[in-house]
């Protein structure tokens, strides 16, 4: 069928949401794309209302779930129509027709993958840590280039662990490059800078590599979560 799922977690995304859903709508196929799931984690600030007011033809629709991205995530599949599911963070917008090259790897059966990634920043640093998404390491790998997988590969390896509160992307694409399942279309994503902005960019950066090393050396998602909260939640 080749048909795409976009699954968008959401949580208090009312500035984003509007300019994103319109994006996708402008930049696809709707011969491609079976629906548009919105799924929100308790927003407080009339993100849902914004959904609710798109054209019902469009497809998108607006589900909710638990807290988290992992659970919003599944959540969403569960609702999903189309055999290739495309979790998509509200803040990110993948290429032009990034339906028909998803479509095109699925077709050569690259089962999973995603895109490379550019943040909106000038900064030297954020254009060289965009540049590294290019390259073929799994360590170059994260959620905020967005993620495609085909229905039956992800419901085969159980989707996103939900003991996960942060670091859920992390740890499916583990899985998927143990099972040699994954692919980086060379066409490029742009992602906001925001934390990296909120936090600075060197606080920032030092706290995610020190969540990765953690990981690496065992630790828990109640660890990581724990470790997040101290340092980079929002405020």
């Amino acid at each position: 069928m080749n048909k795409i799922s976009i699954i968008i977690p959401v949580l208090n995304e009312v500035e984003n949401i509007h300019k994103l859903l319109n994006y996708l709508i402008k930049n696809s196929s709707r011969e491609n794309i079976t629906d548009i799931i919105v799924v929100d984690g308790g927003s407080t600030d009339g993100t849902n209302y914004v959904v609710q007011a798109f054209d019902t033809s469009l497809n998108i629709q607006l589900v909710s779930s638990a807290k988290g991205r992992a659970k919003q995530m599944n959540s969403g599949a569960k609702y999903a129509k189309g055999d290739i599911l495309y979790f998509l963070h509200a803040d990110s917008y993948p290429p032009k027709r990034f339906d028909e090259h998803i479509i095109k790897e699925v077709q050569k059966r690259n089962n999973a993958g995603c895109f490379r990634m550019r943040f909106d920043s000038g900064h030297w640093w954020l254009k060289l840590s965009s540049w590294l998404t290019a390259l073929p390491l799994r360590a170059s790998r994260g959620g905020d280039q967005s993620q495609f997988i085909t229905k039956r590969l992800f419901n085969k390896i159980g989707g996103y662990d939900e003991s996960f509160a942060i670091y859920e992307d992390n740890d499916l694409i583990k899985k998927l490059y143990a099972l040699n399942e994954f692919v980086v279309i060379p066409k490029w994503l742009k992602t906001s800078a925001r934390c990296y902005e909120k936090h600075g960019i060197w606080k920032t950066q030092f706290h995610f590599w020190r969540i990765h090393l953690k990981s690496r050396l065992g630790a828990s998602p109640k660890e990581l979560k724990a470790y997040y909260i101290e340092n980079l939640a929002e405020a």
